[in-house]
C-alpha cells in the first residue's frame, strides 16, 4: 500500500472488495480506531502487515452515515486523492462538536441561529442569516393542491403548507450526512434529512408527507378522538385521547401532532410529490401528549419549550430552498399559511436609573441601547420593543438581566448592599404553634413527625363508621403506593403507630405530641383546595391515666388564656375511644377537639397490649378562643377567710356543675374553689357519693365579716340544693 512514504507498506486483509489502484483510509502502527481500538504492527497468519484498511464501521459510522460503503469491506473513494492525505478532512469528521445546555426559558437557543445569535452578541459581530431565495419552478396553484383548516388554534396556532413536485428520494450528499450525525440525527434520506437540518439550524421541527397520501388533499389540525387508534412512523400503534392533537385529512389522522408521524403518509421512494409542513403548536399539551404516549423525539423536545409561530415561514422556505440546492424537485409558488392570530412584538417599559440600582452600575442609557440592540431588542432609552423569538423578556428586571450579562458581570463593581434591610420573622401562628410544642415538652412530652399520607385501610383499623366524614379523603394521582394513596384526615393513625412502635420495642412508657396538618376536602370530586387545619395530637401510655392527659391539655388551655373557659363534656360516641372514658373540649359551645382512653380493639388492632390515651385538639380554633393578655393584680392587703363544703350527690352529677354553681353564686368575694375530696363507701348511700370543696373569700378593699361569708355560703347551698338534689354533710 502506497501511503505517501518512500517506500511502500504492507499489509494484511481480508476484505474482497480492494483492488490496485484503490484509494482506501489506513490506519497506520499507533493509531487508535473506533471504540479505542489500537493498531499495532504485527504478523498476521505469518506476513507482516503494517497498518490496517478501514471500514466505516471501523471508523465509528455505519451506512446510513456513508450510503455508498460497501454493506462488508473496506470503504473505497470513488475520486482520487493525494497519497497520504489526512483522511478525516476528505470524509468530513475533523470538525469539533461543542454541546451545550440550554435553561429551557430560551427556546430560541434550541438552535444553531440562537446560538449563533448570542455568539455574536458575545464577540460584537455581525450575524449574518442564511440568504433564503428561491426559484419556485414547479407549475400549478398550490392553493388547488391543498387546503388547510386548524379546528383548535389554542393549541395550534400556526399551519404553514408548502409543495414539492417532481422529487428524487436519494441519500443526501455528505456534509449534509455529516451535520446530522455530528448532531446526533440519523441521516434516512434526502428529504427526511432536509427538515431535520433545519430543525437544528433554525429551531422549527419539520414534517414531510406523501401528499398522494393525503385524502382530499386537505390537512385538518384538529383534537384526537377518544381511544383513537394510530401507528407512528416507528411501527407501533399508539391509543390517543381527547386531549392531543393530530394533524389529519379528511378521512384519518395522519400524525401526532408535534411528536411523530404517521406510517400511512410516510416519504418512501416512490413520493413523487411532497408537502413540507411547519406549524406552531402549543408547548405543554405537546409535552403531555409526549408523556402519556412515552414517545419523546427531537420535535417534541423542542416544541414543548414554546417556539415562535413567527420562525415557521422562514424555516419552510429554507426547508424548500434546499429541495432546490440538492436538486431533489421543484418548488410549487406560494404557500397555505392558516395563522388566525398572529403573535406582535410587544414592549416593555424600563428605566436606565432602576436597572443601574438593581445591578449596582453605572451604564449610560446610550449604552443600554446599544447592548440591547445586541440581541435585536430595539429600545429608546425608556421602552424596549421585544422580538417575538424572545417571550422570556416580560419585565423591566428581565431586561436589567440581558444589561448585565452583554456588559460583562466581571466588569461590575463589587458593592455593599443598598436599601432597607428587611428582617425575617414568625408570623402569629408560628409563634403559637411555638407555644403549643414549647409547653407539651415542659409536661414531659417528645415530638414526633408523621407522613401526611396515609392508606384508605387505617379506617378499619380505627373503627370509623362507613358514612363518617373522615372517610371523605383527597386522593392522590401518583402515590407511591396504596400505604400513601390519600391526604390524612386525622391524625390518629400517625400517633398510634408511633405508640406501637415504642410498645413493640419495650419502652415500658411513651409520652409524644405531634403538631401538624389534616386535609379535609370540601367537596368531592375535588372543585377546590381542600381546608387544612393545625392539630395537636396527644399519645401517651405508661403510668399514666385519663387524668394526666387532662392535666397537660389543662395546662395548654391555661397558657392560652381559655382554662376558665372550657368545659369537658362526656363524650361517649366516638368510635375510637372508649365510650366511658372520653371527654370532648368545649368553648363558647364549640368544640375544639377530645381526650380519654383509646378504645381496647383499636390498641389491638395496633398491636398495643396496655391502656393507651390520646387528645386531640384543633389548634385554629384553639388560637381563635386564645386570650393571650395578662393582667397582674396586687398581693392581697386584706386576711382570706376560708369554708370547707361537704355535700351529697348521686353518682351521675359532674363536677364541673358543681364548680359552675359555686362560681356563680360565689360572686366576686369567691377567690378560688377547690376539689379536696370525692368519696362512697359504707357511710353513703348506694347511688351517692361525698364531694367536698375548700372555698376561699377575699375581698380587695376591706376584711370580710363573717356575715357576709355565710350570705354567700347560703346561696350556694340553696342553688346546689334547688338544681342537683344537694345535701349537706354535717
Amino acid at each position: 500500500v502506497d501511503v505517501g512514504n518512500a517506500e511502500h507498506i504492507q499489509i494484511v486483509t481480508g476484505a474482497d472488495n480492494v483492488f490496485a489502484g484503490a484509494y482506501v483510509p489506513v490506519a497506520l502502527d499507533g493509531a487508535t480506531l473506533a471504540n479505542n481500538v489500537k493498531i499495532k504492527k504485527g504478523k498476521l497468519r505469518g506476513e507482516v502487515s503494517d497498518g490496517m484498511m478501514c471500514s466505516v464501521e471501523e471508523l465509528g459510522f455505519g451506512r446510513h452515515d456513508f450510503p455508498e460503503a460497501p454493506e462488508h469491506g473496506i470503504y473505497i473513494f470513488a475520486e482520487a486523492h493525494p497519497v497520504g492525505a489526512d483522511v478525516k478532512p476528505l470524509l468530513q469528521i475533523d470538525d469539533t462538536v461543542v454541546e451545550f445546555e440550554i435553561t429551557s426559558n430560551r427556546p430560541d437557543c434550541f438552535s444553531i441561529l440562537g446560538l449563533a445569535r448570542e455568539a455574536a452578541a458575545t464577540f460584537r459581530l455581525p450575524l449574518q442569516y442564511p440568504s433564503i431565495t428561491l426559484k419556485e419552478e414547479a407549475d400549478g396553484d398550490i392553493h388547488t393542491m391543498v387546503d388547510v383548516e386548524i379546528q383548535n388554534s389554542d393549541l395550534c396556532p400556526r399551519y404553514i403548507a408548502r409543495v414539492v413536485k417532481n422529487v428524487t428520494i436519494a441519500p443526501s450528499p455528505l456534509w449534509l450526512r455529516h451535520c446530522l450525525t455530528a448532531s446526533g440525527i440519523r441521516p434516512i434520506n434526502n428529504i427526511v434529512d432536509i427538515t431535520n437540518f433545519v430543525m437544528l439550524e433554525m429551531g422549527q421541527p419539520m414534517h414531510a408527507f406523501n401528499i398522494d397520501t393525503i385524502d382530499g388533499k386537505k390537512i385538518i389540525v384538529r383534537n384526537a378522538q377518544q381511544d383513537e387508534k394510530f401507528v407512528t412512523l416507528d411501527g407501533n400503534e399508539r391509543v390517543l385521547d381527547a386531549s392531543m392533537l393530530v394533524i389529519a385529512d379528511c378521512n384519518k389522522a395522519v400524525a401526532i401532532a408535534g411528536v411523530m408521524g404517521g406510517e400511512n403518509s410516510m416519504v418512501s421512494g416512490d413520493s413523487a410529490t411532497i408537502l413540507f409542513e411547519s406549524a406552531n403548536f402549543n408547548g405543554p399539551n405537546i409535552r403531555l401528549t409526549s408523556k402519556k404516549l412515552g414517545l419523546r423525539t427531537d420535535a417534541s423536545g423542542k416544541y414543548e419549550k414554546g417556539i415562535d409561530p413567527n420562525l415557521a415561514e422562514e424555516a419552510v422556505n429554507r426547508a424548500v430552498q434546499l429541495v432546490e440546492l440538492l436538486g431533489c424537485g421543484d418548488v410549487v409558488p406560494g404557500m397555505v399559511d392558516c395563522y388566525p392570530s398572529k403573535r406582535e412584538t410587544r414592549t416593555v417599559t424600563y428605566a436606565p436609573a432602576s436597572i443601574n440600582k438593581l445591578l449596582g452600575t453605572d451604564i449610560s442609557s446610550d449604552d443600554m441601547v446599544a447592548l440591547l440592540k445586541l440581541v435585536e431588542v430595539e429600545s429608546n432609552g425608556h421602552t424596549a420593543t421585544i422580538p417575538s423569538f424572545r417571550p422570556d423578556l416580560e419585565t423591566e428586571a428581565d431586561l436589567a438581566e440581558e444589561v448585565a450579562r452583554l456588559f460583562g458581570y466581571d466588569k461590575i463593581e463589587t458593592t455593599l448592599s443598598a436599601g432597607t434591610p428587611t428582617v425575617g420573622k414568625r408570623n402569629e401562628t408560628q409563634i403559637k404553634e411555638d407555644i403549643v410544642k414549647n409547653t407539651m415538652i415542659a409536661a414531659g412530652l417528645y415530638e414526633i413527625m408523621n407522613y401526611s399520607f396515609e392508606s384508605p385501610k387505617v379506617f378499619q383499623k380505627l373503627l370509623i363508621e362507613e358514612n363518617s366524614s373522615l372517610r371523605h379523603t383527597v386522593t392522590i394521582s401518583n402515590p407511591l403506593g396504596e400505604d400513601y394513596s390519600i391526604m390524612r384526615t386525622s391524625t390518629l393513625n400517625g400517633m398510634l403507630q408511633s405508640l406501637s412502635t415504642n410498645y413493640n420495642r419495650r419502652n415500658t412508657e411513651a409520652a409524644l405530641f405531634e403538631v401538624s396538618k389534616v386535609y379535609r376536602p370540601k367537596a368531592l370530586p375535588l372543585t377546590e383546595l381542600p381546608d387544612e387545619n393545625n392539630v395537636l395530637s396527644i399519645g401517651m401510655y405508661g403510668k399514666i391515666d385519663f387524668y394526666t392527659l387532662k392535666g397537660v391539655v389543662e395546662q395548654l388551655m391555661s397558657v392560652f388564656g381559655a382554662a376558665e373557659r372550657v368545659e369537658y363534656c362526656p363524650a361517649g360516641d366516638i368510635s375510637f375511644m372508649h365510650p366511658g372514658r372520653c371527654a370532648t373540649l368545649q368553648i363558647d359551645g364549640v368544640s375544639l377537639g377530645y381526650l380519654g382512653q383509646v378504645h381496647p380493639q383499636v390498641l389491638s388492632n395496633y398491636e398495643v397490649d396496655t391502656d393507651a390515651y390520646m387528645a386531640i385538639v384543633d389548634l385554629d380554633l384553639l388560637f381563635e378562643k386564645a386570650d393571650m393578655a395578662r393582667v397582674y393584680k396586687p398581693l392581697p392587703k386584706y386576711p382570706a377567710m376560708q369554708r370547707d363544703l361537704a355535700m351529697l350527690v348521686k353518682d351521675d352529677v359532674l363536677v364541673k356543675d358543681i364548680e359552675t354553681i359555686i362560681a356563680r353564686q360565689g360572686g366576686k368575694t369567691l377567690e378560688a374553689a377547690v376539689l379536696f375530696d370525692v368519696y362512697k363507701g359504707k357511710q353513703i348511700q348506694e347511688g351517692y357519693k361525698s364531694v367536698a370543696y375548700n372555698l376561699t373569700f377575699r375581698a380587695t378593699d376591706r376584711t370580710l365579716t363573717d356575715e357576709e361569708v355565710n350570705t354567700v355560703m347560703k346561696k350556694i347551698l340553696r342553688d346546689l340544693e334547688e338544681k342537683l338534689d344537694a345535701q349537706l354533710r354535717m
